[in-house]
């Protein structure tokens, strides 16, 4: 039988709207998996259980008093704890923020509430974003669900981990440079990243402004679809999200094949020394694409080898600037050691920014200093859009292009943690999509001999997320891979 935190969204919707059962059991069926599971996974750094019990009990009485429910109402979703959520602790796993509860929600966290969703909990992230593991939060590393000696990925980790474990229906991540993607391939869900401007930012932590994106990961391609169209669209609170009409994503979703689809093998990619059941799965998938009606083309990125470079110039000076507002003074932990100004400064960043944090604040500060900031970050930038421009004149051939999401299955917790080199090269992957504000999606697409997800990721033009939507619906509907849970 299945128990109710198993759900889909759409189930669930069919479920309330029924009366087959009540938005307060599906919140306390999340509660208790939580309850049961979070303990060795951590995936959660607050729970809201009052605050959801009170909300789900305000849509059971619109239910019962026959009132017309959205799809989203009444479903438990969990919220990356870099995003902010009124009246719920949002600390982006760092310590310096262990205090701080938000006076008002991000946009796309309103948006979710005016449809009725409910928010469960918070969940556990690399701090302020910074890491592809979720090792680097001040609340301890998230376990893999599939394996707890394993990552979860990262940075959303927190959040790929609680609904691979069902312990949400759906969560919201955020995706600077594959934060949503990588960690749903080593979970085994789906995680979309938006194009840049689709979805407002404002009430997300800023890691690089000019690379931040905010989207679901769900438990399939539909319950993506139906998220997206809640959470997108121009926010006046945000002049970089985009005025163009909001699609209605879930009617694009078609089981029809993906006949006259031309599908694009970026050669680059394809010649990184991937993890071998990486390749298998990917060659797996191609020819799975193939039966659908997809032709298969193999294309040229020539710039795709500078897009992680290009990353971590702009990104840790983009940080710089933006983590200069937690210094102990507005908001926040504050040392209790702290004498005078200065010190109010140094001890509480010290005390409360974790290692990498301060390393990508060093590395961006000395991009942007005098004397180096035209060889570092003005040249990034002009390398950045010889990467954009590599896409825009490949998806003039190609609908959509065809990767693995990660290098290689999740790897051991500790594994890379004192090489940030390996860790940074775990987004070598992702990464370019998000240097050129292209929209993606990370899908289920296999297993490790070790039974280990591995995802494929689907990259789409910019504003062309309703194209990667469908040719992942239809992977998805001829393949079973997203059915599977790790307990």
């Amino acid at each position: 039988m299945v128990k109710l935190n198993q759900l889909t969204i759409k189930e669930a919707h069919e479920g309330l709207k029924k009366k087959d059962f009540s938005s307060e059991e599906l919140v306390r069926a999340c509660l208790g998996q939580i309850k049961k599971h979070d303990k060795e996974i951590n995936s959660f750094i607050t729970v809201a259980e009052k605050e959801a019990l009170a909300d789900a009990e305000e849509i059971d009485k619109k239910i019962k008093a026959g009132e017309k429910i959205d799809l989203l109402s009444g479903i438990p979703f969990a919220v990356k704890d870099a995003i902010c959520t009124k009246g719920i602790r949002s600390t982006a796993a760092a310590k310096i923020l262990d205090n701080y509860i938000p006076p008002f929600d991000a946009t796309v966290i309103n948006r979710l509430k005016e449809r009725g969703g409910i928010i469960i909990g918070k969940n556990n992230c690399d701090a302020f974003g910074h890491g592809a593991s979720n090792e680097n939060s001040d609340y301890g590393p998230v376990r893999n669900p599939w394996k707890p000696t394993r990552v979860a990925g990262g940075s959303s980790g927190g959040s790929a981990a609680a609904v691979a474990a069902e312990m949400a229906i759906y969560s919201i991540g955020e995706d600077t440079g594959g934060s949503i993607r990588q960690p749903s391939s080593f979970c085994n869900t789906v995680g979309l990243k938006v194009s840049y401007g689709r979805n407002s930012r404002y009430g997300i932590m800023p890691m690089a402004s000019s690379l931040d994106t905010v989207g679901p990961i769900t438990k399939n391609v539909f319950d993506a679809a139906a998220v997206l169209e809640a959470m997108a669209g121009i926010d006046p609170a945000d002049s970089t999200t985009v005025p163009d009409k909001v699609p209605d994503y879930t009617k694009f979703l078609k089981e029809d094949g993906l006949k006259g689809i031309k599908i694009g093998l970026p050669k680059e990619y394809l010649d990184y020394d991937m993890d071998k059941e990486v390749k298998r799965v990917l060659e797996q998938a191609v020819k799975q694409f193939e039966e659908l009606g997809a032709k298969i083309k193999e294309v040229s990125l020539p710039h795709t080898e500078y897009a992680v470079p290009v990353y971590y110039i702009v990104v840790p000076s983009e940080d710089s600037t933006n983590l200069a507002r937690f210094d102990g003074v507005r908001y926040g932990v504050r040392s209790p050691k702290a004498g005078d100004l200065e010190e109010i400064y140094t001890l509480s960043r010290a005390a409360g920014l974790p290692a990498e944090v301060k390393r990508r604040i060093m590395i961006g500060t000395y991009a942007l200093s005098a004397g180096y900031y035209d060889a570092y970050y003005l040249k990034a930038q002009k390398v950045r859009t010889l990467i954009k421009q590599d896409f825009e004149k490949t998806f003039l051939d190609v609908d959509v292009l065809l990767t693995p999401t990660a290098p290689t299955p999740p790897f051991t917790i500790g594994e890379k943690i004192t090489d940030p080199l390996a860790m940074y090269l775990a987004d070598v992957f992702v990464s370019p999509a998000s240097v050129a504000g292209m929209c993606a999606i990370s899908v289920p697409a296999g297993f490790s001999s070790d039974s280990l997800p591995i995802g494929i990721q689907i990259i789409g033009p910019r504003l062309g997320e309703e194209r990667i939507l469908n040719v992942a619906y239809n992977f998805e509907q001829a393949t079973d891979y997203h059915k599977k849970k790790p307990f």
